[in-house]
């Protein structure tokens, strides 16, 4: 596994359908882990503030961000 895989991976917060999603702040980076250079960053209301992704793509991670996000951010809730 690529290193920079393996990092980016490892900092996530939840890892869906190869889709690295990452808590910042109050934002949240999402990274495809087969093409690091498609990604997005949108904040917790699930608007999207930038991305590199096509639109087929960026409603796709969308979907599973909102399928997904209560896991992501119930960890925070519990700290």
């Amino acid at each position: 596994m690529n290193n920079q895989i393996k990092q980016i991976a490892d900092q996530a917060d939840l890892i869906v359908n190869d889709y690295a999603f990452c808590k910042k702040g109050d934002l949240i980076q999402i990274v495809n882990l087969n093409s690091l250079q498609d990604a997005a960053v949108v904040n917790e209301q699930s608007q999207i503030i930038e991305t590199t992704m096509d639109d087929i793509e960026m409603n796709i991670v969308m979907d599973l961000y909102e399928r997904n996000k209560v896991f992501m951010l119930q960890q925070y809730d519990n700290n």
